[in-house]
């Protein structure tokens, strides 16, 4: 008569889904090992004073953050503002080179020479990026390669000219070495659009800029924002970049960071520089999502 009386028979013990915890095991560890466990440490760190051992011997000190402001000169912060402006301009500068490679490979070509032009842009992105600068550089220095198109072959200049170490040449150098960031999830929302809209608007008397603006660019733009936010922020990350391209005369707020961990072995002044750096570059892209009225969720759950 017991039994008559349970609603859901025997009750069962709960049991930890092991099919499912063993596999996430490795990306939790790479999680905390490489992202979570490196910040936290940052964190510390910025929070001592230098050649403090522990939060514990002499508690926390918030004087390496007030440090980039209270510098009578304000370096880090025209540092960073500069950064910021430029990293924004060669964004800006990828697009508008990674969108007609983008919409002419997912649209416009077909079969087997896409996937050939999908593995030709890709190609010299297996290389380090270290090599590829060096390529570059032996490209624009005086003794390059381009100075002796110009002058050795073409005849258009009469003697050498240093392309590197200016603005110029770093604009260059980072829209060649971002544009696979920004073209791939621009081709992803493209190679979505079915081909048969792009004919009904055709058909329906709309000129080309008239499908770009109402059918091409609105499906794109997850791709688009999601590319812009990787570039962006590769940007400012950079280091090899406006090291070895930008001279003494475009100083990278990174360089200021390596300058504060390696020249001067302030440890906490430089982790402290890091993470103000990424607060202020995450409330950036969240800035830039707020004007456009998307989410980072909506923008990456598209792709």
């Amino acid at each position: 008569m017991k039994s008559l009386h349970r609603s859901g028979g025997p009750r069962q013990k709960s049991r930890i889904p092991w099919d499912l915890v063993i596999p996430l095991i490795p990306l939790l560890l790479w999680l905390f090992l490489l992202l979570i466990f490196p910040h936290l440490r940052l964190l510390m760190l910025s929070l001592m004073k230098r050649g403090q051992k522990s939060l514990a011997e002499g508690g926390i000190f918030l004087g390496n953050y007030l440090k980039p402001f209270q510098d009578p000169d304000h370096l880090f912060i025209r540092v960073f503002i500069r950064t910021i402006l430029f990293s924004l301009i060669n964004t800006l500068l990828t697009l508008a080179v990674a969108y007609p490679i983008a919409f002419y490979v997912a649209k416009v070509v077909k079969g087997m020479r896409k996937f050939v032009l999908l593995v030709l842009i890709a190609l010299p992105y297996y290389i380090s990026e270290l090599v590829r600068v060096y390529a570059w550089m032996n490209i624009l220095r005086e003794t390059g390669f381009l100075n002796y198109l110009l002058v050795d072959v073409l005849h258009v200049m009469s003697q050498p000219v240093e392309f590197l170490y200016n603005t110029a040449s770093l604009f260059v150098v980072f829209v060649y070495s971002s544009v696979l960031l920004m073209l791939m999830p621009i081709y992803s929302s493209l190679e979505g659009l079915p081909d048969e809209q792009l004919q009904a608007a055709q058909d329906l008397g709309a000129g080309p800029l008239a499908t770009f603006t109402h059918i091409v660019f609105p499906s794109s733009l997850p791709g688009v924002t999601a590319g812009f936010i990787l570039v962006f922020m590769m940007n400012v990350g950079d280091y090899l970049i406006p090291n070895l391209i930008g001279g003494k005369n475009n100083l990278w707020v990174t360089e200021m960071i390596y300058n504060r961990f390696i020249v001067s072995t302030n440890w906490n002044l430089g982790a402290a520089y890091s993470l103000v750096t990424l607060v202020l570059t995450t409330f950036v892209v969240w800035l830039g999502l707020r004007l456009t009225g998307q989410t980072l969720r909506g923008v990456f759950s598209e792709q």
